[in-house]
């Protein structure tokens, strides 16, 4: 995005520039007369010392341990287990079967108990006075108008 950015910035003069030094310079490719030499490498010979060494020569460290190939992988896998499987894995399976903190369970199932409370009384399921009709400003019959009413 950046790029593009900088992209519009720049002035249509040195747009028209860029676009004719491109124009104006001479690419060739050049080739070797030695076109059919060609040489094989040899590999050195493998011997009971290479497979013998704690050290191999191309052992590039993942940062753990910078002197000892085998407590740098031990380490490396050990903090690749309890960082990724123990921590993420496993704490995200615990963390989804925690109990309900929001209590938003509790709400729902107070909500039905209410309505099988009010259910068997016989009462309304929704009071009809919820709101007292001595604060509702209902407007007259002449601010409606010709205004259709659905109830």
């Amino acid at each position: 995005m950046a790029a593009l950015v900088r992209f519009g910035n720049r002035s249509a003069l040195q747009l028209v520039l860029a676009s004719h030094k491109s124009w104006s310079v001479n690419r060739t490719i050049k080739t070797s007369s030695k076109k059919d030499d060609t040489t094989v490498a040899v590999p050195a010979p493998v011997t009971k010392e290479d497979f013998a060494n704690p050290n191999p020569k191309n052992w590039v460290s993942y940062g753990f341990e910078y002197k000892n190939e085998t407590d740098d992988r031990n380490a490396t896998r050990s903090s690749f287990f309890f960082g990724l499987t123990l921590c993420i894995v496993w704490g995200t399976f615990v963390w989804s079967y925690l109990p309900d903190t929001l209590m938003r369970d509790w709400a729902q199932r107070e909500g039905f108990l209410e309505l099988r409370r009010r259910e068997e009384a016989g009462a309304d399921l929704v009071s009809p006075n919820y709101v007292d009709p001595a604060n509702i400003i209902l407007p007259s019959d002449e601010d409606l108008g010709d205004t259709e009413i659905i109830i």
